[in-house]
Formats: structure tokens, C-alpha cells, sequence
């Protein structure tokens, strides 16, 4: 089964985009008139492309045999039981054995979704700390059992990110474990979607420069 991570708020806001970038493009061809019409074509295709790359393409996306990281520019594909380790600060940077070239020279696949800044860390701390607000003599919300306390310490300060990091963790130790695993190989690839959206722009920018 697959399972796709991204940044929602980034991926609303870039159809929201394409939306508004689809209306005008309607509007501009409909109302045509030439060199001017031509250069804001090619300033929304620039845009548009930017959106792409950072908004739309990036995702970490699980398989049943491999973790596949589709960054700006380049895919990722690690196996399960490539990976040595992983840390999340602010990214999720997943440690890796074994080239394309079958070297096994390591190396790290940063994770561009999903990502956690230090303001929803600091948020996931608050989330995780039991409340001390009081009015008067009396607490204003029920006592917390040991349960719940030790839920909130153990959820103290974690993001989606620390959650997503602990998934490949899991999901990496589960593979090495498994007997009968052949050798693996990391793979990369271009982005060709991102450079056929580049290449539309460009071809709009040139065209928005020798038109008269």
C-alpha cells in the first residue's frame, strides 16, 4: 500500500495558484494583444514553474519494497533495507547505504516533506506539557491520570516529522530483519516533469522576447 507525505498547506496554496494562474491565462489569450500579452504569459509560467518545484512535486512517498523521496529536481529511491539511520531536525535526513554503482558508498537523502519548523516544535511542546492554568482556589480542568501524563511526556515535543522519521525507522529494521534480502541499490533519477515544465517556460520567456 502506498502512502504519500507532503506539506498540506503548501499543496492547497499551489492549486489555488494554478487555479488563478488558469483563469488569467484564459483571460490573456482571450484578450490577446501581443507583446504585452505574451510577457505576463511568460511571468506567470516562471512562477508557475517555482510553485512546482517547491509546492506541488516535493513528497516522501512509502512503497511496499522502497522509500521514495521526490525532491525539486531529482527521485530517490532507497530500499527498506538501504537504510542505516535517520534523524529529523528541522528535515528529515535519511542515512543510506549502497550506490547505483553497487560502491555501497553511503550517503543521505534529505527529505524536503515532511518538515518541521521551530515554531511547531515549540507547539508540539506546549501540546505535550500538563496544564497548570488555575482560577482561584480551584483547577479548571480534571487531574490527569498517570496514563494520560505519560502520554504527554512521551508525545512532548514530537512533530509530524519526528513521527514520519520513526515510520522509515520502523519500516528499515523490519527489512533488514527479513531473511533472504538480496543486495540493494539506492537509485536517482532527474526530475523530468520539473524540466519539461522548465523547458515550457523557457520556451514562453524566448517567445515573449521575439515578439514584436
Amino acid at each position: 500500500m502506498k502512502q504519500t507525505y507532503r506539506s498540506r498547506s503548501a499543496f492547497v496554496m499551489a492549486w489555488f495558484w494554478l487555479a488563478f494562474v488558469a483563469f488569467n491565462v484564459y483571460d490573456l489569450i482571450n484578450k490577446y494583444t501581443g507583446k504585452a500579452s505574451m510577457v505576463a504569459l511568460a511571468v506567470l509560467a516562471v512562477l508557475t514553474v517555482i510553485v512546482y518545484v517547491v509546492a506541488l512535486r516535493p513528497a516522501t512517498v512509502f512503497t511496499e519494497h522502497e522509500l521514495v523521496g521526490r525532491n525539486p529536481l531529482r527521485t530517490v529511491r532507497v530500499p527498506w533495507a538501504a537504510i542505516d539511520d535517520v534523524t529529523v531536525s528541522h528535515a528529515i535526513s535519511v542515512h543510506h547505504g549502497g550506490g547505483e554503482d553497487g560502491s555501497g558508498d553511503g550517503g543521505v537523502l534529505r527529505l524536503w516533506t515532511p518538515m518541521s519548523s521551530a515554531r511547531e516544535r515549540a507547539k508540539a511542546q506546549r501540546r505535550g506539557m500538563p496544564s497548570q492554568r488555575r482560577r482561584g482556589r480551584f483547577a479548571t480542568e480534571p487531574a490527569v491520570s498517570r496514563a494520560e501524563q505519560a502520554a504527554q511526556e512521551a508525545l512532548a515535543g514530537r512533530t509530524h516529522a519526528d513521527w514520519v522519521g520513526d515510520q522509515i525507522r520502523e519500516r528499515a529494521e523490519a527489512a533488514r530483519r527479513r531473511t533472504g534480502e538480496q543486495p540493494v541499490q539506492v537509485r536517482t533519477t532527474w526530475a523530468y516533469d520539473a524540466i519539461a515544465v522548465a523547458a515550457a517556460a523557457l520556451a514562453l520567456v524566448i517567445a515573449a522576447i521575439v515578439v514584436p
